[in-house]
């Protein structure tokens, strides 16, 4: 089920009126039961493997718990298999089938797998990534495992944040799961706001840019470079009005009974740097690949050269999380570089510009930021390499 649907202006009063109405006790099935019908609303049947993972990952937890020493790093590597495995399977094979492909054939060898007739599981990386994290979490001894099955399946399927995020922790959410909410005025009305602004920047501003993108970008051949830029200053706007405004439609609709989600967004334009933006742009995914693969990797408490891998590394997987395409992986390795080349760089600018505190500066550094930026989001709207070259070829 769609956010900007008619099915959903029926779901979320009578699960939020009911959610009120029922004993606190008796609520949490309600919420789950809605979860699995928000969700079934796509394909049925693809609950499944939801349930897999669930399933999965709540025995890794207490396996986890109970065991000692190698056996605890054991049961998370099997968590973190079947879980990256159902991700790969679902939403990477045909990519790789079809560049493995590319490469034998090129090679003047025959190859005949054939791609796999399936759809994407909605929300399937957001909700992989939500219940790896409860399992590390249980395997760091932050979190303790989960006993009742039913509240961990509505930790991972709790629907307000299920399709599109914000990336939850145990720590936050599977807290909150267990908690009391009475009706509170404020917070009602401070959630239907929140979710009237969501919807205004969905349906009214990143819609309306979505028309002329979707021209421009299926068909770049057709169109000039002056309508190619304008059509990706506009992708720029669309893409995080679209994010932003389902983000806050999910923390309103949560907020609106008593639920308190993690912010994904803070005014990621405003950025002066690409560090900072990645402070501010998906919140959620960049903290979690910060705490699960970037400080596991070593972070910056390594040697300069394993420091630089790192961060590429890093933003390499987030450019795959990102889509099965390799306009994502190339967008991914181009953030990478620009933090690379920030630190690479930072004594030669600090010299030059490390005494300047004027207003003025800090606009010069955004508007930068912001066009470095903007030359990754061709990269990312692009539907393939070639139409990559075409778009860049017209503005040289």
């Amino acid at each position: 089920m769609l956010f900007n649907s008619f099915a959903f202006l029926i779901f979320f009063p009578i699960v939020t009126i009911g959610y009120y109405l029922l004993p606190y006790k008796q609520r949490w099935w309600w919420l789950l039961a809605a979860s699995c019908w928000f969700y079934m609303a796509f394909v049925p049947v693809y609950i499944l493997i939801l349930g897999f993972t669930i399933a999965v990952d709540y025995v890794a937890g207490i396996l986890i718990d109970r065991s000692e020493g190698r056996k605890r790093k054991w049961w998370l590597v099997a968590s973190i298999v079947a879980n990256v495995g159902v991700l790969a399977f679902f939403k990477y094979f045909n990519f790789l089938n079809q560049s493995i492909a590319a490469v034998v054939r090129g090679a003047g060898l025959p190859y005949d797998v054939p791609d796999l007739g399936i759809l994407l599981p909605i929300g399937l990386s957001f909700h992989t990534f939500q219940s790896l994290s409860y399992t590390i979490e249980v395997y760091r001894k932050h979190q303790p495992p989960e006993r009742k099955l039913g509240m961990f399946a509505l930790y991972v399927m709790f629907y307000p944040q299920l399709v599109a995020g914000p990336i939850e922790r145990p720590g936050n959410l599977l807290k909150q799961l267990g908690m009391r909410f009475d009706p509170d005025y404020d917070k009602i009305a401070h959630g239907l706001r929140q979710m009237a602004w969501g919807f205004f920047k969905k349906l009214v501003i990143a819609d309306r840019c979505a028309a002329i993108v979707d021209m421009v970008y299926a068909n770049p051949s057709q169109h000039d470079g002056w309508s190619a830029l304008v059509a990706t200053y506009l992708f720029a706007l669309q893409i995080y009005c679209d994010f932003s405004g389902y983000t806050d439609i999910a923390i309103g609709a949560a907020r609106c009974m008593g639920f308190e989600l993690m912010v994904n967004f803070r005014t990621p334009f405003m950025s002066g740097s690409i560090s900072e933006f990645w402070s501010r742009w998906h919140i959620s995914l960049s903290s979690w690949f910060r705490d699960y693969l970037y400080i596991p990797l070593g972070g910056n408490k390594v040697p300069v050269p394993r420091w630089y891998f790192n961060l590429f590394i890093v933003f390499l997987i987030s450019g795959l999380w990102h889509g099965a395409n390799w306009t994502y992986v190339l967008w991914g390795a181009l953030h990478g570089v620009y933090l690379i080349a920030a630190i690479v760089f930072k004594p030669m600018w600090t010299k030059l510009f490390g005494s300047v505190k004027a207003r003025w500066y800090r606009w010069v550094n955004v508007i930068v930021t912001f066009h470095l930026v903007f030359v990754g989001w061709v990269l990312f709207r692009a539907e393939s390499i070639g139409h990559v070259k075409l778009i860049f070829s017209k503005w040289l």
